[in-house]
């Protein structure tokens, strides 16, 4: 019989040093840190730039109502959307409107739920063009607030706003867009 060899040899093992362990134990306790710290920071950026389509909130008692630009019409779409997993048909009662800057105006949305079951929805803003929402304020909103719908409720929501009458003069149209998404469903 012939002499069979292995065709593989032995090294000698590598020791992992407590250096290099902390180093692999910190990689992913600080990914989880950035991943929370994204959210405010993202929050500020946006504040800052006005980018991202949010909107101003403001208490309707500080609306200067002498600040009104009567010479000026600036108008204003509504969209409306719900986000998967939530079982609402959402829309504008109506689709658009003029408006003149400085002056507060009061539109409806109307929601319903196609669910056997509570639901509960958060209602997030966006403005476009995005230089445009930084001027855009409302001074009620059901998006301020969770929405919870009983099994197949149907309810008018009230939007009050009021657009800067500093709006940069080549805005013209601006589109105000809602998605409602899921937050949690609660027992029926």
């Amino acid at each position: 019989m012939s002499d069979i060899k292995s065709s593989h040899t032995t090294q000698p093992r590598k020791s992992v040093s407590a250096k290099q362990v902390f180093k692999l134990f910190m990689v992913p306790v600080l990914m989880f840190g950035f991943g929370f710290a994204l959210v405010p920071l993202y929050d500020v950026f946006c504040e800052i730039t006005g980018l991202n389509g949010k909107t101003g909130r403001v208490e309707a008692s500080v609306v200067n109502q002498k600040e009104v630009d009567s010479s000026r019409l600036v108008k204003v779409k509504f969209l409306a959307n719900s986000g998967n997993g939530l079982p609402w048909n959402f829309e504008p009662v109506i689709q658009e409107m003029e408006v003149h800057p400085g002056q507060i105006y009061e539109a409806m949305y109307r929601v319903s739920s196609k669910s056997d079951k509570n639901t509960v929805g958060q209602a997030v803003p966006s403005v476009s063009p995005v230089q445009a929402s930084v001027h855009f304020n409302k001074t009620e909103c059901f998006c301020f607030s969770k929405q919870e719908l009983a099994a197949r409720e149907t309810r008018d929501m009230p939007l009050r706003f009021v657009i800067n009458h500093d709006l940069p003069k080549d805005i013209v149209e601006l589109t105000l867009s809602y998605t409602f998404f899921n937050i949690e469903q609660t027992k029926s």
